[in-house]
């Protein structure tokens, strides 16, 4: 790759980055999911270390510090989402115990054995389920949990221009059986799953139609956003006339070997 060429990339990353900058959330979710999840994740107290992996501005981070004790660190890739994640974590006042770094997922600043739970919430995509899931386990104590959120088929069955579409997004979607099988053989009891509500979706999608015009009047003229846009309003429109069919399920495991 050309140096002009990494430059582009990189300015075509900052535009994504700073698509959903000013979002709650970067991908689908909700309170109510996050504390659903929580609530099947025991033992853990002020002493803990939760380490939140893709934590973006930290919408769901500070979920969990408000109704968990524990310390907690939320990674992320960019340093303008982690800068925003420490401007949001201050307002909240948690800043004496949740902290957000710079770090990419597949070069963690952990000991082996140091966490007590490794929260990832639409963010494992981005190594891929199985290898988080194999990757990470190290990194937790025996007995400690993982929840993360993963993009999964409803069924066996779905129409093929949905099904080109997530193959062609993210190849490794598959069936919740095939996931959770996947969790067992990387070491993990599996505890729980649940498929997230729609209108984890929908507010998620709310939030981005909401400023999309303002976005593109912005970088007006540069065709990247021009068609990023309407990828994103493409997504959005699928996931109404596909529902059904797919989804983000939380998977919640715990580490026995």
């Amino acid at each position: 790759m050309s140096s002009d060429d990494q430059a582009k990339d990189e300015f075509d990353l900052n535009i994504i980055y700073n698509y959903f900058l000013d979002t709650e959330r970067q991908g689908p979710g909700s309170t109510e999911a996050t504390r659903k999840a929580l609530n099947f994740i025991a033992g853990l107290s002020e002493k803990s270390l939760i380490a939140d992996l893709g934590c973006g501005t930290g919408g769901q981070t500070i979920v969990l510090a408000q109704n968990t004790t524990s310390k907690i660190i939320g990674v992320e890739l960019w340093p303008v989402f982690i800068k925003q994640f420490n401007k949001n974590i201050q307002t909240q006042n948690f800043q004496d115990r949740v902290q957000g770094i710079v770090g990419n997922m597949d070069n963690l600043p952990f000991e082996k054995e140091e966490l007590d739970l490794i929260w990832s919430e639409g963010a494992i995509y981005n190594i891929g389920f199985e290898r988080g899931l194999n990757d990470w386990r190290k990194f937790l104590k025996q007995d400690g949990y993982i929840a993360v959120t993963e993009i999964s088929w409803l069924g066996e069955t779905r129409p093929t221009v949905i099904n080109d579409f997530w193959q062609k997004s993210y190849s490794e979607i598959n069936t919740i059986p095939i996931k959770i099988t996947q969790m067992q053989k990387a070491g993990y009891l599996p505890i729980a799953n649940f498929i997230l509500p729609e209108n984890c979706w929908s507010n998620y999608y709310a939030q981005q139609a909401r400023m999309q015009e303002s976005f593109l009047q912005k970088y007006a003229g540069n065709k990247f956003v021009e068609e990023f846009v309407a990828q994103q309003r493409y997504e959005a429109t699928l996931f109404d006339q596909y529902k059904a069919y797919y989804g983000y399920v939380f998977y919640i495991g715990k580490r026995i070997k």
